[in-house]
């Protein structure tokens, strides 16, 4: 049972300022949050899609009807889930029926066809009374029967309704039925039962062509009859309706087809088109689906008033939306989304696919299922609808995707409101002791597709009651760092801990434990750090993974891009590691979006070592996060970066002016040696210090305006940056990078540096020394000749357990004595472990050996109490207990033996140092002080 001793150094003086700075931080006695519901409203379906037949082509259009989901498009057959195209395959020509509690076909087969050229069905509406399903789209036969673009289908038997044979000139992409059963068409035609209709026309039930005339100069993709009956909301790839200018969109009189609203002044941009428009009575609006071409057209969506025709809201994200519905005040969306940085969203990076917004604000919600892009043009879902059978709501979507939530899965895919059966991802967390008296564990926060707001859990020690738990809200393009700052630790203690996530159905799997141990004397670089304001603070101390943690309480975690090498040595600061950059692709960027408005100070700090000649990018602002085309940042600022010859410079950007004032050194820094630098700008101007001292400044104080992110060890830069480097990545190592509100002063700076291995200051030294036991057993007086060498020591009166640990104690250091000792342990998991009686420990006077001693052969006691434990009561907790200093002052130098006793019935049961787990294994601290 032999371990190593441990010593650690301590300052008794802490900065007081550091210390403020711990305040609001949620620590072990906050209140337990409540739990989270399985769906974070007003999210209504589940992101678990459901196993639904597919199809072998696009499907372009959805319906429902009676619990029966239509589906429309350009196919030839449908195949189970699972199944790989072109086996198990049931012909289904451009149409086919689907139970949508099930998701398997009813039977219902009509085939949909042409003489010449390829037959497609791109357009559903249904009677109000849900009898007839009209489906338009471009064919001249339905099984067989003659049919030009537009068809009556009875839903009680999957029958065309006769006597209904309207006659389209080209294809009908557009549809909906008035509650007088009039059918309003939008498409390609100019023609509808021989009268010139362009682009949009209407027959009545019977198939008689009506007076409604919009008369477009483009084609028509959508259209909606309000629901009063009175207008007829018309969306395309129009520029005039009537000759009036109105691009895209326009409110028609629903019998003649007059403008009511015209959108004009460029409210749609004549770059983009009209796709998908739905009504919502319940919210009093409609919604808008735009597809554009260019960062200034229009991609997203928009909300209108149906009383005056008015925008209530625009969402201004990139990424071509196809199709909408409305469900329980959520809308819902199928786009590509990649792009919401003018929403103050994520920037430019992979799309997403499937979203949800509240129909009070464009935000995005937490439901974030997701296809692919598939095949065709492609750009994934292109119709949706919700249908409700056997007690439960479903969203159908179809397209042309051929993969949904990464799983094979064709063209069509359903989500239900319940249940939900997914589980949030695993924390990654993190753990550092930056003071004296505390650990912080830090984790970034979960994702849930369909749960924004989850509960974390935080377990210690491998305990199996949390000692923390907490609410946080995430989505994939923010996932907040959450901190749990534990003070019931004993000074040179090492702790474990484990982290879950829960939605308040579904519980991620235990974190990987992170280990800390608690500080035995004061930091004086990150307390001072911490003390100055810093309000991001990566040390780079993680073992792995994609999370840095922010040691201040600014909680900025950042995210480790493409596994840089960790905890690289030397660090530059004693009790830290570095972190290791390769110079070509991997960096660390902010997890949160940050807006910087000129001329705000702040300051830049990091250390870095280098023998680099291509220099690069230390740390920046930029717009964007990632690495690969297009998705590096357009625009940055705020940079530290080095030359090829290894001179250090500092540059911004003034405004979207060309102008970049540029501090660079004379001397070069790629000598392999660590190097401390700060950068700031404030209203004096910019700054650039090397080591503690000011190598450069101007008068600047101005900079670039905009949203971004900080990043450390690459992103792109533009040729006018001056002394541009070969490598925009920095290929070195990096060491506690702060970013602070502030311009630094000289003095602060010129203390940082000097802080960085400073030892503890004249007169607040003490010497802390933690002891793991060289023996520890115990005895049982039930079986008094049976030795107890495991993993629990064991304490009782009646009937009696006694337990001995055995240290090697060392002596003083110089000019020091023993000030204080305590005996720290964990109570074991065993359901008896805790104690509601006293127990005492005392010096142990007799011999005995670990792997002999029995009741019959237990040594003799002192009379002596050196301390007694008590309120131990609960099991798989650490507990300490403090001793006499001036009484163990004459074992320091000596093998010293300790015993636990009781004259009590109620039995106290600890790990030994025979537990596997380090953290759980009993200790004995001594400090030492000045005389």
């Amino acid at each position: 049972m032999t371990a190593p001793r441990r010593l650690r150094r301590s300052r008794s003086g802490v900065f007081a300022a550091a210390l403020a700075l711990a305040a609001g931080v949620l620590t072990a006695t906050a209140a337990t949050a409540p739990p989270a519901a399985a769906l974070t409203a007003p999210v209504g379906f589940t992101a678990d899609n459901l196993t639904t037949y597919q199809t072998n082509g696009i499907v372009w259009a959805l319906a429902e009807a009676n619990g029966v989901v239509y589906a429309g498009g350009t196919f030839t057959g449908v195949r189970p889930a699972g199944t790989p195209a072109g086996s198990s395959t049931t012909p289904a020509v451009n149409f086919a029926a689907f139970n949508a509690a099930t998701g398997a076909p009813t039977g219902c087969s009509l085939s949909f066809t042409r003489s010449s050229g390829t037959a497609t069905v791109r357009a559903f509406a249904l009677s109000p009374d849900r009898s007839t399903l009209y489906a338009g789209g471009y064919f001249n036969a339905v099984n067989g029967t003659s049919a030009n673009g537009l068809v009556a289908i009875n839903t009680a038997n999957c029958t065309l309704r006769s006597g209904f044979a309207p006659s389209f000139g080209a294809t009908v992409r557009a549809l909906d039925v008035a509650a007088d059963g009039t059918v309003y068409a939008g498409g390609d035609f100019q023609t509808v039962g021989g009268q010139a209709r362009h682009f949009f026309g209407a027959v009545t039930a019977t198939g008689a062509v009506t007076a409604w005339n919009p008369d477009a100069d483009d084609p028509g993709r959508t259209l909606k009859v309000t629901p009063d009956g009175r207008n007829v909301l018309i969306g395309g790839d129009f520029f005039t309706v009537g000759g009036a200018d109105s691009h895209a969109l326009a409110v028609t009189d629903s019998a003649s087809g007059a403008l009511t609203r015209a959108y004009t002044g460029n409210f749609i941009p004549s770059t983009a088109v009209i796709k998908d428009i739905v009504t919502d009575t319940a919210s009093d609006g409609w919604y808008v689906a735009g597809e554009g071409a260019g960062g200034a057209s229009f991609d997203g969506r928009l909300a209108m008033a149906l009383g005056t025709f008015d925008q209530r809201w625009r969402d201004t994200c990139q990424g071509a939306t196809q199709a909408l519905r409305v469900y329980q005040g959520v809308l819902y969306a199928g786009s590509h989304v990649h792009d919401c940085s003018t929403m103050g969203g994520f920037p430019n990076q992979v799309r997403k696919h499937l979203t949800a917004q509240s129909v009070d604000n464009p935000a995005m919600l937490g439901w974030l299922p997701d296809t692919n892009d598939g095949i065709g043009e492609p750009v994934g879902p292109r119709a949706l609808t919700v249908a409700s059978r056997d007690g439960r709501d479903f969203l159908w979507v179809g397209g042309e995707f051929t993969t949904v939530n990464g799983v094979a899965q064709q063209s069509l895919t359903r989500f239900a409101n319940t249940p939900d059966t997914g589980a949030p991802s695993v924390p990654a967390a993190s753990a550092s002791a930056p003071r004296t008296g505390e650990v912080k564990v830090s984790w970034r926060s979960s994702l849930d597709l369909d749960d924004s707001r989850l509960t974390y859990r935080v377990y210690r020690d491998g305990g199996s009651t949390p000692v923390y738990t907490t609410q946080g809200s995430s989505l994939f393009f923010s996932r907040p760092q959450l901190t749990f700052t534990d003070t019931d630790v004993v000074a040179g203690r090492t702790y474990s801990y484990r982290i879950t996530a829960s939605d308040g159905t579904n519980t991620s799997a235990l974190s990987a434990a992170v280990s800390v141990t608690a500080a035995t004397s004061a930091r004086p670089y990150p307390e001072r750090v911490l003390a100055d304001g810093a309000d991001l603070y990566w040390r780079y101390d993680e073992a792995g993974g994609a999370f840095a943690a922010d040691a201040s309480a600014g909680d900025d975690g950042g995210v480790y891009m493409n596994t840089p090498t960790y905890r690289a040595a030397p660090s530059a600061v004693a009790g830290s590691t570095a972190l290791s950059l390769n110079g070509t692709d991997e960096y660390v960027y902010s997890d949160r979006l940050h807006h910087y408005t000129s001329p705000t100070p702040y300051s830049i700090e990091t250390w870095f070592r280098t023998n680099t000649t291509s220099g690069g990018r230390i740390v920046g602002f930029g717009n964007n996060i990632g690495t690969d085309q297009g998705h590096t940042s357009s625009i940055s600022d705020k940079l530290l970066y080095m030359t090829d010859d290894g001179r250090l410079a500092f540059g911004v950007q003034v405004g979207s002016t060309s102008s970049r004032p540029t501090l660079t050194t004379s001397d070069s820094y790629n000598d392999n040696v660590w190097h401390h630098a700060v950068a700031t700008q404030g209203p004096s101007g910019m700054r650039l210090y090397v080591d503690g001292v000011a190598v450069g400044s101007n008068t600047t104080a101005g900079n670039r305006s905009y949203n971004g992110y900080w990043r450390v060890g690459g992103d792109a830069m533009t040729t006018g940056w001056p002394n541009r480097p070969t490598s925009t990545y920095f290929a070195g190592q990096v060491d506690e990078t702060a970013i602070y509100p502030s311009a630094l002063t000289a003095a602060q700076v010129a203390a940082h540096h000097d802080l960085a291995d400073a030892p503890p200051g004249p007169g607040d030294t003490t010497t802390t020394v933690t002891l793991a036991p060289d023996d520890d057993a115990y005895v049982n007086s039930v079986a008094a000749n049976t030795n107890y060498n495991d993993n629990q020591l064991a304490s009782r009166g009646t009937t009696a357990y006694l337990s001995y640990l055995r240290f090697t104690v060392p002596a003083a250091p110089a000019g020091q004595v023993l000030k204080s000792a305590r005996l720290a342990f964990r109570t074991s998991s065993d359901s008896t472990a805790g104690s509601t009686d006293s127990h005492t420990v005392v010096p142990v006077t007799g011999t005995w050996t670990e792997s002999a001693v029995t009741y019959n052969t237990r040594p003799s006691l002192s009379s002596t109490v050196l301390g007694t434990i008590t309120g131990a009561t609960s099991v798989s907790t650490d507990y300490s207990v403090g001793l006499n200093a001036s009484a163990l002052g004459g074992a320091l130098g000596s093998v010293y033996s300790l015993a636990v006793a009781s004259n009590g019935t109620d039995s106290l049961r600890i790990w030994s140092s025979e537990v596997s787990t380090a953290a759980y294994r009993p200790q004995l601290v001594l400090t030492f002080g000045a005389e």
